[in-house]
């Protein structure tokens, strides 16, 4: 990776794509410090607080944003509006056929569909910033001097924030590398890997866990993070090739044909995006709750068992449901997803118009059937490798929570809040990192090899 990186940079044009990728990112980082008028950043970190560390969308808009939702920021809502709306238009265009036809209709099709989903994502911005807007209200002391024009201001702020950082998306995609709102994620995740390191380093090496057993635990860490990193990028690259062979045919004095290639089907193909639906399935009760309860959760009664069993931070039984329903979720999104992404029908209809077939299967019906057989076992084991990904942290927070007694001392708080931290959030973070620096790195070679690529009139 480092090696290419160094021989991009030797190249002009992508030397100037690097550096306008990384004036941009710059510039988020930068809008991530603006503080919103009238909004107490204090109010903002309690409100988090309160979820003990938990997963709800909240905390999903300060994991993407690096902090600036916690921070009270201009661009505190980041790009969740966004993906949210483009969420919602892939799954209308399967359902609606103009939408449909539009995602058929290649690059005019495609613009038409982002403008149309940029329009949604800027009306998400506005109703999510409105809704935390009551729900900060609520609190009491989060709003300063609140009235109609504090809302308009807040709210407005959120949203031109949220319309900002896409359209900084959109100029990395067009002017820099990789995709810009992964990129802006990407940057997000990354700004919170020194405050995450430096607390696991002042727990277990110089604060109050400080011992042989502590420093092994932070080795321990260490060691599990290389390990899930490499995980996912084996799993990231692994893919079935389907071989596919094309009968020879003569059309006037010429021979076309002939030739073997393959279909290659990822086998995480899904990707990051079934942990994002089960994320939000998970944590949308928690999320209408907090907003109509002044950003309090109730812990007690029944409705508070249900919401803890919604939840990472609750007792250990209610981690462990929490844990079998996410999992279920995953295994459910991830078939969901694939089935949207590959339609074997299809798939085997245009290998017979072009004159070829698999090896050893008919043409037709039977190649659909032995391609939805090989996706489904390829959908399984994807959905069991994110889903081991996904569920590692809650299992290292069930561990502390076990460990420690019923009445913890302030080390073992300590510990439990390291446990604790991004449980929810930690493997789909893992994910998105390397997901966007495996494309950003095959990027750069594809644009090196096409710069390298002297063609036949040379």
């Amino acid at each position: 990776m480092l090696d290419t990186f160094r021989n991009a940079w030797k190249i002009p044009d992508l030397r100037r794509r690097i550096v306008f990728t990384l004036f941009m990112l710059i510039v988020f980082r930068f809008g991530a410090h603006l503080p919103v008028p009238y909004l107490s950043a204090d109010a903002m970190k309690a409100f988090l607080g309160d979820s003990g560390g938990g997963m709800d969308l909240f905390n999903l808009f300060d994991t993407f944003t690096g902090g600036a939702f916690q921070n009270a920021t201009v661009l505190a809502m980041g790009v969740s509006p966004y993906i949210n709306a483009s969420i919602i238009i892939q799954l209308l265009t399967v359902a609606i056929p103009s939408l449909e036809r539009l995602a058929k209709e290649g690059l005019e099709g495609r613009k038409k569909l982002n403008k149309i989903t940029r329009y949604l994502g800027i009306a998400l911005a506005f109703i999510q910033g409105a809704g935390l807007y009551v729900t900060l209200y609520n609190m009491g002391s989060a709003i300063t001097n609140p009235n109609v024009l504090t809302f308009f201001v807040i709210v407005l702020t959120f949203t031109a924030g949220t319309a900002f950082i896409v359209w900084i998306g959109e100029q990395i995609t067009e002017k820099g590398l990789g995709n810009g709102v992964s990129m802006i994620i990407f940057a997000g995740i990354v700004s919170r890997i020194p405050s995450a390191a430096k607390a696991v380093y002042n727990t277990y090496v110089t604060g109050t866990s400080y011992s042989p057993i502590g420093i092994i635990k932070a080795l321990l860490i260490l060691a599990v993070a290389i390990a899930a990193i490499t995980l996912v990028v084996f799993f990231t690259n692994a893919e079935r090739r389907i071989p596919v062979q094309y009968a020879k045919r003569v059309v006037g004095r010429k021979m076309y044909g002939g030739q073997s290639t393959n279909i290659p089907i990822k086998v995480a193909a899904g990707g990051v995006m079934p942990i994002i639906f089960a994320s939000s399935i998970m944590a949308f009760p928690s999320t209408i709750v907090r907003l109509l309860n002044g950003g309090n959760v109730p812990q007690t009664g029944v409705g508070g068992t249900i919401l803890n069993c919604l939840s990472s931070t609750g007792p250990v039984w209610t981690t462990v449901v929490y844990g079998i329903l996410y999992f279920l979720l995953i295994i459910f999104f991830t078939y969901f997803y694939s089935s949207i992404q590959f339609n074997p029908i299809e798939m085997s209809n245009n290998i017979k118009k072009s004159g070829g077939y698999i090896p050893g299967i008919r043409p037709g019906r039977p190649t659909s059937d032995y391609l939805m057989k090989i996706i489904s076992r390829l959908v399984l084991i994807g959905a069991l490798m994110i889903s081991a990904v996904a569920l590692f942290p809650i299992v290292y927070s069930l561990i502390c929570k076990m460990a420690i007694p019923a009445n913890p001392d302030a080390a073992a708080n300590s510990i439990a809040a390291q446990g604790g931290m991004t449980i929810s959030l930690g493997g789909t973070s893992l994910i998105i990192l390397v997901g966007v620096a495996l494309e950003t790195v095959r990027q750069l070679e594809s644009q090196m090899m096409m710069k390298h690529y002297k063609g036949f009139l040379d």
